[in-house]
C-alpha cells in the first residue's frame, strides 16, 4: 500500500516556501552524522555476524527485516498524532553521585577523576560499578509517579530502560546487571509500566545501550594501573558491564547480539507503545540489526493489536540518509532551538527537552519554570511537533519539589487550555512576534477542525490583543473567545489585523489562548509515514 496522500492548501505551501527562504534549514533535515555518535566503531561484516547469532525467529506478520517491508507496512500510531505532550526520563546510576551530568561514568575516569577520588575514592578502589548498591530507589512509588505524570497533562511516558552505563532497569534474563538482581532489587520498568497504564497513559521505553561498547576511554596511565591490578574496568567479573577490557570483533559481535536480546526482552515483557533509541544507532552499518529489531517489534504489536512506533534521531531509520525520508520510525530531535525544526515540519516528529540544566539528576540543578516549558510546548505544537519533556529522578526514587511543581503547573494550564494543544495541527504560519526587538505580542497558532487558536505567550497583554496575521484579507472572523473565560469577546478586524478586547482579569497565567472561528482552516498535515509532505516544497 502506498503512503496516503494529504492535500495541502495554497496558503500553507506559500508559507512553507517563505519559511524555507528565511532559514537555512527550517526542517533540521540533515542526514547521519559523519562521526560515530558513540556507536560501536565496527564494520558491516561484524554486524552481520551478530545477526547470524540470533536464534529467535521473527514473529509471523507482515513485517520483514527490509526497508521495503517497513515502508509498505508501517503507519504512524494515531495515539501519537494528537498527543503533543509526553514525558521522557533519564533514570540511572549517575543520579547517585549527582555530579556533572548523566555521563558521569565516562568522565569519572578522566576529567572528573579528582572530584570522584575526593568524594568516593580512586577508581581502583571505587569504580562506577560500586554505585549500584547505592542506587536504592528506596522511596520509589510507581503509583505516585504515575499520578504525577497524569496531573502534568502528558499523554505518554518514556522512562530510560537502559542508559549508556549498561545497567538494565528491569527484571532481565539476558544480563545479570539489572535492577532486580542488584541495587533496588525491583523490576522498576515493570512497576512503572503497570502504574502508568493504569492512569490511561501510553508507556514506552528508551534504550541508549548501544553506546556502551566504547563509552569509557580511560587515559593510558589509569588503564595500565587498573589492568595490572585487574581492578574495576579490568576486573573479569565486570568485563561485560564495562566493555573496556576487550573490544575485539568477537567481543563486539557478542555485545551487539546482547543488545538485540535486551530489546526483544523489553518488547515481550512490557509491550511498549514506543521504543526510543539514542544517537548510537544512527550508523548505516547497523541497519541489519536495526531492521531485525523493527520487524520483531512491529509483528509482535500486530499480535497485541496495538499501534506502536520506534523513535530515532537524525537518519537512523532513513537509508537515504535524509530524515525527511524516514522509514518505520518517528524522528526525534534533541533540544528546542538546538537541532529541532525552526519552522513548520508536517508529518510526525518530536523533540526531547530537559526540564532543567542537566538530563540526569545533579545536585543543584536548575529547573525551568512552568511558564518556560509551556512556551516551548506551544511553540512545538505550532510547528506540528510533540514535546517530550525529560525528567530527572533522584537515586532514592523521588522527584525534587521543583520538578513536581513545574509539572503540576503545566497540568493546571493544560486543564484550561489543552484544547489548543491536543489533537491540533499547524496553521499556515506558526506564529508572530517574539523576535528580538519586536514590540508586538509573542503568539503561536494551532488548528483543530474549523477553529484557529492564538496562544499569547508571556505576560498578560492587558486591555487588548492585536494579531497582525489576521487582517481582513484572510477572511471574515465570526467569533473570538478566550479559553477559561465565559462569553464572546468584542473585536474589530481591519487591514492592519485583528484587535480583541480582553477580559478584565486573566483566566490563568503563563499563556492565554484566543479561540477564533469563521475562517477557512487548512486540513491536518499528518502523513502515514511520518515524513513531511513533499508536495509542500520539502
Amino acid at each position: 500500500m502506498n503512503q496516503k496522500s494529504f492535500s495541502v492548501c495554497a496558503p500553507l505551501l506559500a508559507f512553507v516556501l517563505a519559511a524555507s527562504a528565511q532559514t537555512n534549514n527550517p526542517l533540521a533535515d540533515g542526514g547521519n552524522s559523519t562521526g560515530y555518535d558513540m556507536a560501536p566503531e565496527t564494520t558491516l561484516e561484524v554486524v552481520n555476524a551478530a545477526v547470524a547469532m540470533i536464534p529467535t525467529k521473527i514473529p509471523p506478520g507482515p513485517f520483514q527485516p527490509t526497508w521495503d517491508s517497513l515502508k509498505e507496512n508501517y503507519r504512524v500510531p494515531q495515539w501519537f498524532v494528537g498527543a503533543r505532550f509526553g514525558l521522557f526520563m533519564h533514570w540511572g546510576l549517575y543520579s547517585v553521585p549527582a555530579h556533572h551530568n548523566e555521563w558521569y561514568e565516562k568522565h569519572m575516569y578522566d576529567a572528573e577523576r579528582q572530584w570522584h577520588a575526593e568524594h568516593f575514592g580512586p577508581p581502583d578502589k571505587f569504580g562506577y560499578k560500586d554505585f549500584i548498591p547505592l542506587f536504592t530507589q528506596s522511596n520509589f512509588n510507581a503509583e505516585a509517579w504515575a499520578e504525577l505524570f497524569k496531573k502534568s497533562g502528558a499523554k505518554f511516558v518514556i522512562p530510560t530502560a537502559q542508559h549508556h552505563e549498561n545497567f538494565a532497569m528491569w527484571d532481565s534474563a539476558v544480563t545479570p546487571f539489572n535492577a532486580m538482581q542488584m541495587g533496588p532489587k525491583r523490576d522498576l520498568i515493570g512497576e512503572l509500566c503497570k502504574a502508568v497504564r493504569k492512569q490511561g497513559l501510553k508507556f514506552g521505553v528508551s534504550n541508549h545501550g548501544i553506546e556502551n561498547f566504547q563509552f569509557i576511554n580511560p587515559p593510558t596511565e589509569l588503564a595500565n594501573l587498573l589492568k595490572t591490578n585487574q581492578a574495576d574496568l579490568y576486573d573479569p567479573k565486570w568485563a561485560d558491564f564495562y566493555n573496556v577490557a576487550d573490544r575485539s570483533d568477537a567481543a563486539c559481535e557478542k555485545f551487539l547480539f546482547n543488545w538485540y536480546a535486551r530489546n526483544v526482552e523489553l518488547i515481550d515483557k512490557y509491550q511498549p507503545d514506543m521504543l526510543w533509541f539514542d544517537n548510537g544507532v544512527d550508523q548505516r552499518y547497523l541497519d541489519p540489526l536495526k531492521l531485525r529489531v523493527a520487524a520483531y517489534y512491529y509483528n509482535r504489536a500486530k499480535e497485541w493489536g496495538k499501534e506502536v512506533s520506534i523513535s530515532t534521531k537524525k537518519a537512523a531509520y532513513a537509508p537515504s540518509n535524509k530524515n525527511t525520508e524516514t522509514i518505520g520510525s518517528i524522528i526525534d530531535f534533541e533540544k528546542i532551538g538546538g537541532r529541532s525544526p525552526s519552522g513548520i515540519r508536517t508529518g510526525a516528529w518530536q523533540v526531547d527537552e530537559p526540564i532543567g540544566s542537566t538530563w540526569g539528576y545533579t545536585d543543584g540543578m536548575r529547573v525551568n519554570s512552568a511558564g518556560s516549558i509551556i512556551s516551548k510546548l506551544a511553540d512545538t505544537a505550532s510547528k506540528n511537533g510533540t514535546l517530550l519533556l525529560n525528567l530527572s529522578p533522584k537515586a532514592d526514587g523521588t522527584f525534587p519539589p521543583e520538578q513536581q511543581n513545574t509539572l503540576l503547573e503545566i497540568g493546571q494550564w493544560l486543564g484550561v487550555n489543552g484544547e489548543a494543544i491536543y489533537d491540533t495541527h499547524n496553521w499556515t504560519k506558526f506564529g508572530e512576534g517574539g523576535g528580538r526587538g519586536q514590540t508586538n505580542l509573542n503568539i503561536r497558532f494551532t488548528v483543530k477542525g474549523d477553529a484557529l487558536y492564538a496562544i499569547i505567550l508571556g505576560k498578560w497583554p492587558g486591555a487588548e490583543a492585536v494579531i497582525t496575521s489576521l487582517p481582513e484579507a484572510v477572511g471574515k472572523i465570526a467569533t473570538v473567545t478566550m479559553l477559561g473565560n465565559e462569553g464572546k469577546l468584542v473585536f474589530t478586524q481591519t487591514a492592519a489585523g485583528l484587535n480583541v478586547k480582553l477580559p478584565a482579569t486573566a483566566p490563568g497565567q503563563y499563556a492565554y489562548v484566543l479561540k477564533i472561528t469563521g475562517l477557512k482552516m487548512n486540513p491536518p498535515t499528518g502523513t502515514e509515514s511520518g515524513n513531511p509532505q513533499m508536495s509542500a516544497g520539502f
